[in-house]
């Protein structure tokens, strides 16, 4: 996805101390009236019920030389861009090469591996990195795996849905915490669609998902800028989750598809085929976008839907790119949680205390 640079603005007394009230403010959220942090106030909300924050591009070796390292700055989420090769039958991780593989992965098997050894390997040794580094960190908050398909699937050719779910299986097997998982009621039995299951408030706890992952798969750029290609990633995920459930196979599918780019009222109303849309509990688009005023975006959170924003940085007023200060990035993601996102994503891969953070979302 390509990144829009923008100029950090100079601070003014009054913009510090503004910024500096709403990083007190969320401070007290996260810690509570005693001061201390508690882990336990956070780790008791449901998934939905929470505001983390989450790293862009987190394959790019220029970056992170390894992708463990991304990990290590206890991030919520990843975003790797994936291109089905379908001459090689991979699954290609690149920003920008469709035929070959750019990034920090190593295909580590043991946590010894993570920050060795040669990168530039496929999804399904990122994937294996993943694994590796979670055993390795036991506990740790769920991750949000999110997956850019730069130039969609091209199912025709065998780089289908069901192949990239049998790659995610392979590699990260009971970790996953799939779409059928939000649909098993308690008690027993299943809801009739993700959207009912999601309006039901059934998202598992943030402690009941500790170790565990959480997929979303987004159209990509070359994708939704090509005028031949009239089924994006979204829909023809959808229709594919729709048609396993249909079965009776929806344990099958590993991945939440979202709604992608922001706009205002309910965006699955773009779906003719209005059977998909109650399959699609995850929408990600443009923070600014949400936050210009021209969208409700509490109607996610009633809904208990999952909200991914971009570019926290883009946010009046703008902060840096990659390096802004501690509390203005800190003091961002408090206003997003407001605004109602379940992840900000940005590029702040110094800020470890930011990328850790987790709050109570609205």
């Amino acid at each position: 996805m390509t990144r829009r640079r923008v100029t950090l603005r100079p601070r003014t007394a009054l913009r510090t101390a503004l910024l500096g009230t709403l990083t007190a403010c969320l401070a007290f959220t996260a810690a509570g009236p005693g001061g201390a942090a508690s882990a336990a106030d956070t780790n008791s909300l449901p998934l939905s019920g929470a505001t983390v924050s989450g790293l862009h591009n987190t394959y790019d070796p220029a970056t992170f030389p390894y992708l463990a390292q991304a990990l290590d700055t206890g991030t919520s989420m990843i975003e790797l861009d994936v291109w089905d090769d379908f001459i090689t039958s991979e699954w290609k991780v690149s920003h920008s090469n469709p035929l070959g593989n750019s990034n920090n992965c190593v295909n580590a098997s043991s946590a010894s591996q993570l920050y060795s050894g040669g990168a530039n390997k496929d999804l399904e040794s990122c994937l294996d990195d993943v694994r590796v580094w979670l055993g390795a960190h036991p506990g740790h908050g769920p991750l949000v795996i999110k997956l850019e398909l730069k130039a969609g699937f091209q199912s025709t050719f065998g780089m289908s849905p069901a192949k990239l779910d049998s790659s995610i299986s392979a590699h990260l097997g009971s970790l996953v915490f799939k779409p059928n998982d939000l649909l098993n009621k308690p008690g027993g039995g299943q809801y009739a669609t993700l959207d009912d299951a999601a309006k039901a408030g059934n998202w598992p706890t943030r402690q009941q998902l500790a170790g565990k992952v959480l997929l979303e798969v987004i159209p990509g750029t070359v994708e939704e800028a090509n005028p031949t290609d009239t089924l994006w990633t979204d829909k023809e995920y959808a229709t594919y989750l729709r048609d396993l459930h249909t079965q009776g196979k929806t344990a099958q599918a590993n991945i939440f598809p979202s709604v992608h780019n922001a706009q205002a009222g309910d965006p699955r109303t773009r779906y003719s085929d209005a059977t998909l849309r109650p399959w699609f509990v995850a929408f990600d688009g443009d923070a600014a976008t949400y936050l210009n005023g021209s969208i409700d975006t509490s109607w996610y959170d009633t809904n208990h839907y999952l909200l991914f924003m971009t570019d926290s940085q883009n946010v009046a007023p703008a902060l840096d790119d990659v390096n802004p200060a501690p509390a203005d990035a800190a003091a961002r993601v408090a206003l997003l949680a407001k605004a109602h996102a379940t992840v900000a994503s940005n590029d702040w891969k110094g800020l470890p205390d930011v990328q850790s953070l987790v709050v109570p979302r609205g």
